[in-house]
This record gives C-alpha cells, structure tokens and sequence, in this order.
C-alpha cells in the first residue's frame, strides 16, 4: 500500500482523511473490534490501521477496500457527507479498474466499474476473463445477490459444486450466500457484465 503523510497533504485532503479515519474507528468500535482483529480480518498491519484512524496516512483505494470488506460496509460510507459532484454518466474510457480490489479479479481477469461509484446499493462490472481463468481454489461467499449477462464468449459458473455453462446471450442469478466460483474452460475469452446488490465493495 502507497500512503503519505497527512500533514504534506493540502488543508482539504488532510480533513477528508481525518474524516474517513474517524469513520473507521467509529465503525470497528460499534462492531466491538480490536484493532487486532481488524488488522487480521483486512490483512493490514495494526501500524497502517491505526494510522488511518488517526487520520495520518492516506490509504489507497484498494486499503479502503479491505477496510471495508473488514467491516462489512460498502466503501462509500467513508465518504457519505462529503460534498462532491457526480455525474450519473460513466463513459467508456473513465471506468475504474477493479483488478486487486475484488478477490475475482485474480490471474487475468480485467474488471471495470460500470457504476459511477460504490455509494449506491448496486454495482456493476464489465469484467472480461481469458482462457484458463479458474477461481475454484477460493470460492467466494457474502451476502447479497448476483446477476451475469455473457456478452460474449462461455464461461462455467458453479454454485456449491453445480455447474452451470453460460454461452452468449445467457444469464444467471443466485444468492451470494452460496459458494461460488467460475472458470473459462474455452478457447476464447469471456466477456461479461455481473451486477450485485448490496454491492460486495
């Protein structure tokens, strides 16, 4: 992880990480965790987290998300109260890559935001996986529920061991409470769009 020193950082930054620090500490304390075990959960060292919640480190988007996986929240409650604008549009060319932010984005895997953040209660990837692609060695359960659209290609989505081949055209929705993992056992790679609801990150 990338950080810096809060105080290098202008007046504004300085205050949202002060802000997303308290937010954190807030957080781990009203779900009774230690430090400890929050560092445990994210895989973070207690020093990082202790310094975010100090507001004196400026973590990268892939920490807030861990923290946030850590904390069962999506990453948008980090930032709920701060004034932005947003524009609902997401162009092509402005997604945001997901890859080391999803666990599913592993080997390789290219996931992209089609959402315009992670604040609302959906999220939607573009995400495009090549011959070979296998997540079965780290099946994936949380709550919620997915929805996937191939777009292009085949791939084999498996639901507590059951199989299900997707080609072109086809879709599938399930509970993110059952253990799931996919493969691309074809020639060719498999693009597709995969919605969950509460987002996962």
């Amino acid at each position: 992880m990338t950080t810096e020193s809060a105080t290098q950082a202008p007046p504004a930054t300085s205050a949202l990480l002060a802000t997303v620090g308290n937010k954190v500490r807030t957080m781990r304390k009203e779900k009774g965790m230690t430090l400890a075990k929050l560092s445990e959960i994210t895989g973070l060292s207690q020093a990082i987290v202790s310094q975010i919640e100090r507001g004196m480190a400026n973590p990268s988007f892939t920490t807030l998300a861990q923290l946030a996986h850590g904390l069962d929240i999506p990453i948008g409650r980090f930032f709920i109260g701060q004034e932005q604008t947003k524009s609902p549009l997401v162009r092509r060319s402005a997604r945001r890559s997901l890859k080391n932010v999803t666990r599913e984005s592993v080997g390789g895997a290219e996931h992209e935001l089609l959402t315009p953040d992670l604040n609302g209660g959906i999220e939607a990837q573009w995400i495009s996986t090549p011959p070979g692609h296998d997540t079965s060695s780290t099946p994936f359960t949380h709550s919620g529920e997915e929805f996937c659209y191939i777009i292009s290609g085949r791939k084999d989505v498996y639901l507590d061991g059951v199989c299900y081949s997707l080609d072109e055209g086809d879709s599938i929705t399930y509970s993110s409470e059952i253990p799931h993992w996919y493969k691309n056992s074809y020639e060719e790679v498999c693009v597709a769009i995969w919605v969950n609801a509460p987002h996962a990150w």
